[in-house]
């Protein structure tokens, strides 16, 4: 079993509506998520991309995207937006969840730059290093299928 952690800051202003908040987790398709951490307009860019993706794909084969060419053809897109000149690039970081039947559940995770690598466990955000510290702590292998 995998799971996600999302923290919520504590901020104190009587200005803000609690009523109009962002989400952090994204549903992408059947059997894909993704939770982020940075720039909130970036993340509903790459979301809404990954969606399109994986709703081609279903559409197209008539099965579910596979995870990691998901996770691969968004961070080729994050990629490109460090090279090409004009552009800035994603100022997001993401952790995708999901299952296929080839491999089973599955969690990546993958930094503005378009790098992603394939985690047991792994955390993105603003306490990530004390979560990392935590998980380094009470992780069991055993506990993964």
């Amino acid at each position: 079993t995998q799971s996600t952690g999302v923290e919520r800051r504590n901020t104190i202003n009587s200005l803000l509506d609690e009523s109009f908040g962002s989400e952090k987790i994204y549903r992408l398709g059947s059997d894909a998520a993704c939770s982020v951490a940075g720039i909130t307009s970036d993340a509903n860019v790459l979301t809404s991309n990954l969606r399109l993706i994986a709703q081609r794909y279903q559409f197209t084969y008539q099965e579910s995207i596979p995870v990691e060419q998901l996770v691969r053809s968004v961070c080729d897109v994050k990629q490109r937006y460090t090279q090409t000149g004009g552009l800035r690039p994603f100022g997001v970081s993401l952790l995708y969840m999901g299952w296929d039947s080839r491999y089973g559940f599955q969690l990546y995770q993958s930094d503005p730059s378009g790098n992603y690598g394939g985690w047991k466990a792994a955390c993105i955000g603003h306490n990530h290093a004390a979560a990392v510290s935590l998980l380094k702590q009470e992780y069991k292998e055993e506990d993964t299928p």
